[in-house]
């Protein structure tokens, strides 16, 4: 398989980030998009959603220094989105809120996913945050308007508690994650970390008519010559509160990745 130019020569890749970065900037702008902005210290009043995950896990051979930066970072990310209100008509913007993460905001090498690797980089781990606010905003009304998943699953599955595929990749600016408010209700992102977890909610001005169960299908392992993917299916579930029937269902996304750890894989357990 050939590679990409970019994939070769550095200066080349660093190169074509600008040119993304650029274009983004350019199309929010030519766009108009309404970006969720104010931060307020009030809670509303219904919860659609809570959720949180630990901060440190064992993630194959990961260096824990890594992780112990991760939580640096999560601690000055959080607060540029706790409070935020997405109004009706309003767009929750990753990038929009948290700017670049830089080492002159104080944020230091964390772990990042980059090109089918894992490699340090400013900023590393917030991802986790990412994944918290996609998992939380799929229990809700708001649409996800961009989204990105890696194509490679890097670690196995120890105290892993959501589904495989159920995160989202995030990378300045151009790989983004947003959603969008369609309705007549503020919602709110509450994020923040403790001593163990990053915690987090999504709250709303009124109560939403529906609730939402997210449920993994199909899962399974497939060997391909001298590499194994991973597939499933994710779905919603839409509840009607008032008589707690399921009123409907919607495919959230087809997952398919290469796993880049060893796995000893049982009849059950994989799909020729």
């Amino acid at each position: 398989m050939k590679r990409r130019l970019a994939e070769i020569h550095p200066a080349v890749y660093k190169t074509r980030i600008w040119q993304k970065r650029l274009f983004r900037q350019l199309a929010d702008v030519s766009a108009r998009t309404e970006f969720a902005s104010e931060l307020a210290i009030n809670e509303l009043k219904y919860s659609c959603k809570k959720h949180q995950s630990l901060l440190r896990r064992r993630l194959g051979n990961s260096d824990p220094e890594l992780q112990e930066n991760k939580v640096a970072n999560l601690k000055i990310a959080c607060p540029t989105i706790d409070g935020l209100l997405i109004k009706p008509g309003e767009t929750f913007s990753f990038w929009n809120r948290l700017g670049e993460a830089t080492a002159e905001k104080g944020y230091v090498e964390g772990m990042q996913l980059s090109q089918g690797e894992v490699v340090r980089g400013v900023g590393g781990g917030l991802c986790q945050l990412a994944n918290l606010l996609y998992w939380m905003a799929l229990h809700t009304p708001l649409e996800v308007v961009e989204r990105h998943h890696h194509s490679f699953d890097p670690f196995p599955d120890e105290n892993r508690t959501l589904p495989f595929g159920s995160g989202a990749g995030v990378f300045y600016n151009y790989i983004d994650l947003r959603f969008f408010n369609p309705t007549d209700i503020t919602f709110q992102i509450r994020v923040f970390v403790t001593e163990q977890h990053l915690k987090g909610a999504i709250l709303s001005s009124e109560e939403t008519p529906f609730a939402y169960h997210i449920v993994e299908r199909g899962h399974r392992f497939i060997p391909d010559g001298d590499k194994i993917f991973r597939e499933n299916e994710i779905w919603r579930e839409l509840i009607d509160r008032r008589t707690g029937n399921r009123v409907g269902e919607e495919l959230v996304v087809r997952n398919h990745a290469e796993i880049k750890y060893e796995l000893n894989l049982s009849a059950q357990e994989c799909s020729l």
